[in-house]
């Protein structure tokens, strides 16, 4: 991969659509260094139209972040970031298959292992955590631009550091990104702590939809909610917004696997599901189409509630049933 890079040009760098910390943060880290390196570089993904979640506007790099259809019809090297398959590649599936080059940096589980160069790496807490590595091995050194994109990555995809990823080479790294000077409580707080107020009013709306199935995952229980989009429009929220309803949807101590539904304007509904230990949601998420962690994954359906909550539920039984 760094033999691939310093011979390259120009690069366009990939994250998946609807980016998250992890993805936009991994992105802009690497556009940074390799535009330091003397590289043309372009960071985009695959929306029309492209929005960033206001929670991560803080984040430096943004300028190099360019429309999909800019990206050339057959770039000269493409890496993708914290893209778990290929369909999360959106409108820039074709054009980063059309490259000669597509280096693939990631750590979900259920990535298929595609691109002409892949480091896939499970036990990674963050594809951040991935391009520390990368960007150590261009002898790009840290500053404060650079750890902000890397500690948002890292930050985002441990919840924090809660997550059962987290290891101590994690906080090593967290410890180096800090040293730059960084203020991290003031990301932490934009991250997590920083709302509308139309926020709290979706939030109290798909609390009070709740539901709690004691039986689901063979009697380790389930609790679901919905968002409609007519709750985001009536309040003026975004879906991105709402990325940390499922945090709060997965508390109750009853429910072993938990998951939120966020429709979009189009009626698509947004999977976000999360597991405490004892199921592979990312197994559950795979046979819906979608993937991502052992306990952390999500998926896409184009139906109504009721149809997507019986495949999800049948989907979960199955996946149970193997475990056992």
């Amino acid at each position: 991969m760094v033999e691939a890079v310093r011979r390259a040009g120009t690069i366009d760098l990939v994250c998946h659509v609807n980016p998250d910390g992890d993805a936009l943060g991994s992105a802009l880290a690497a556009g940074i260094a390799l535009r330091r390196l003397g590289h043309r570089v372009r960071v985009s993904f695959g929306d029309d139209p492209q929005v960033i979640p206001e929670s991560l506007s803080f984040l430096p790099g943004q300028e190099l972040i360019v429309p999909a259809a800019e990206v050339p019809r057959i770039p000269e090297l493409v890496i993708c970031l914290d893209v778990a398959a290929e369909s999360r590649l959106g409108l820039l599936h074709e054009k980063a298959f059309a490259a000669p080059v597509l280096i693939v940096l990631d750590h979900h589980a259920s990535n298929p292992g595609f691109g002409t160069h892949r480091l896939i790496d499970p036990s990674a807490p963050a594809t951040a955590v991935l391009v520390d590595e990368l960007l150590r091995r261009l002898g790009v050194p840290l500053d404060q631009e650079l750890a902000t994109c890397l500690y948002t990555g890292i930050a985002t995809d441990t919840g924090s550091f809660r997550y059962r990823a987290t290891t101590p080479a994690t906080h090593e790294l967290a410890g180096r990104l800090l040293a730059t000077g960084i203020r991290h409580d003031l990301i932490s707080r934009t991250l997590w702590d920083t709302s509308s107020f139309g926020y709290l009013k979706v939030l109290a709306a798909a609390l009070d939809r709740a539901v709690y199935e004691p039986g689901a995952a063979d009697g380790l229980g389930l609790v679901w909610t919905w968002v409609p989009y007519q709750d985001l429009a009536l309040f003026g929220v975004t879906v991105e917004e709402i990325e940390g309803l499922i945090d709060v949807v997965r508390r109750p101590a009853e429910a072993e696997v938990a998951l939120v539904l966020k429709q979009d304007p189009d009626g698509t509904l947004r999977g976000s599901c999360r597991a405490k230990g004892a199921v592979d949601v990312s197994a559950v998420c795979a046979r819906l189409g979608g993937g991502g962690h052992l306990f952390a994954a999500g998926f896409e359906a184009r139906e109504e509630v009721p149809a997507a909550m019986a495949r999800f539920r049948a989907a979960l039984a199955a996946t149970v049933a193997l475990q056992d």
